[in-house]
């Protein structure tokens, strides 16, 4: 793949650099937000040598283009820097453009912006705390000693300050100086504070506000409520701060004004929506805890295909985590992301096409190890049956496993690779589960497709070449 190529072929078909508000990724994808989406040339980008297709959800357009979409970032973005564009004037037509979205896609649009670049750093947590479980399980690692004790702070380091990391993420996507957006994550996490909340002593903040005694470690709904507001308050600040003063009246003014409205008024209220959504995940949990398995099993590559499987997933694990010490809905994506393998491997070994085989194997392999998008628009959604098939092993799967209570303990890409997040100190059978799960989920999706190839004529000479 020529990545600058078809950096400046994405570009193009795009609408130009004057078109594009912002630029991300994640594990599969380029996200763009555009200012006109008219101006996209979809079919074109589709077409494209290295690209797998792409979607419009959330207010982004999203081009799936597998695991090399790191490098094809980095030369989109040198070509945007080459263009040179002012962002002021891209603020500006942005503030008029949203006007057009739905308030749903703009708060699709702003959860996944402020989640997608916290990935890295929740995973290598995570994934720290995973190794450790592995270490003390096989005792190949003294738990009294030093180095259990870093390892173990050092995989908690990012769930604890969450705060900070989603305030400075937050920050950057509602245009507010992320360093002063870190502060106000801070706040929340203050030792005093900290102190405070252990001790349950009231304190009134000037006398007469009563400050809300809330445990903000971990939590995500708050600061970004914080934020959301404090962006407003900045932008007034700005207005109103005489020029010669400014560079310490605005940040003072703006951080002044929070300091109560966080810890009175905003931080509560996210503290109660987030107790509130803890709430209804517990009782569904309690009550019939193969509920979530089963939805997101079968329906996740629906999801993924409009890209909401990190405005909605990230927020309610992180909660389950935090709250429960395990979620649900990691064991659903596992088994639909086995399937998503099963599926193109069964496409795979059908057909005579060289070059679908070829994708068929490669993107079927990625999908075992957690990265779907290839054999889903490049195998699987493309075939339609398959896709299909997909669905039912994935909600089959996914309720067993409900019913077997197999649990995610942290938070990581769900893959063969990343199983022993399965594992339960308390319960030995949840990992072995989690496997059992896996292979029913490659076998049915695997026997499903191939019987669907088996009775349509047409997806037979399709694969067969003629």
């Amino acid at each position: 793949m020529d990545t600058k190529d078809l950096s400046k072929q994405i570009l193009v078909n795009i609408g130009g650099s004057k078109n594009v508000n912002n630029v991300t990724h994640c594990a599969t994808r380029l996200r763009i937000t555009v200012k006109d989406e008219a101006q996209i040339n979809k079919d074109k980008i589709d077409g494209l040598d290295g690209t797998l297709g792409s979607v419009n959800s959330g207010g982004q357009f999203q081009i799936i283009i597998g695991q090399n979409v790191g490098r094809v970032y980095e030369a989109f973005s040198a070509e945007l820097e080459g263009a040179g564009d002012k962002v002021e004037k891209e603020e500006v037509v942005e503030a008029s453009s949203d006007k057009k979205k739905s308030v749903f896609s703009n708060i699709l649009d702003t959860i996944t912006g402020i989640f997608t670049p916290l990935l890295p750093a929740i995973t290598a947590a995570a994934m720290i705390k995973t190794l450790l479980v592995l270490l003390d399980l096989f005792h190949l690692i003294d738990p009294t000693g030093g180095t259990y004790k870093v390892l173990t702070f050092a995989g908690d380091t990012a769930f604890y300050f969450m705060p900070v990391l989603v305030a400075f993420s937050a920050s950057l996507k509602f245009k507010l100086n992320p360093y002063l957006g870190a502060l106000m994550g801070l706040l929340l996490i203050h030792p005093s504070f900290v102190t405070l909340v252990v001790d349950k002593n009231p304190i009134n903040l000037f006398g007469f506000l009563p400050v809300t005694l809330a445990n903000y470690s971990s939590t995500v709904i708050p600061i970004m409520l914080i934020i959301w507001i404090a962006s407003y308050v900045d932008r007034y600040a700005d207005k109103f701060c005489p020029e010669a003063v400014k560079f310490f009246i605005r940040p003072l003014v703006t951080f002044f004004v929070m300091i109560p409205l966080a810890l009175v008024v905003i931080g509560p209220l996210g503290y109660l929506v987030g107790q509130g959504l803890e709430s209804v995940i517990d009782t569904i949990q309690v009550h019939a805890i193969w509920v979530l398995p089963l939805i997101f099993g079968a329906l996740s590559p629906i999801f993924i295909m409009t890209g909401m499987h990190y405005a909605i997933t990230i927020p309610l694990v992180l909660q389950s985590i935090s709250s429960n010490g395990f979620d649900m809905l990691g064991i659903g994506f596992l088994v639909a992301n086995i399937a998503q393998g099963g599926a193109a491997f069964a496409v795979g070994r059908y057909t005579k096409v060289t070059q679908v085989k070829s994708l068929a194997y490669s993107s079927g392999f990625t999908a075992l190890l957690g990265i779907t998008e290839p054999a889903l628009y490049g195998v699987n959604l493309k075939y339609k049956k398959p896709f299909l098939a997909v669905m039912i092993a994935g909600g089959i799967s996914g309720l067993l496993a409900g019913i077997l209570s197999v649990k995610r303990m942290t938070f990581a890409p769900t893959g063969l690779t990343t199983l022993p997040i399965f594992i339960d100190p308390a319960n030995p059978w949840n990992l072995v589960f989690a496997i059992l799960a896996s292979i029913l989920s490659f076998i049915l999706a695997f026997i499903l497709t191939s019987a669907f190839i088996y009775k349509d004529n047409r997806l037979q000479k399709e694969l067969g070449g003629e």
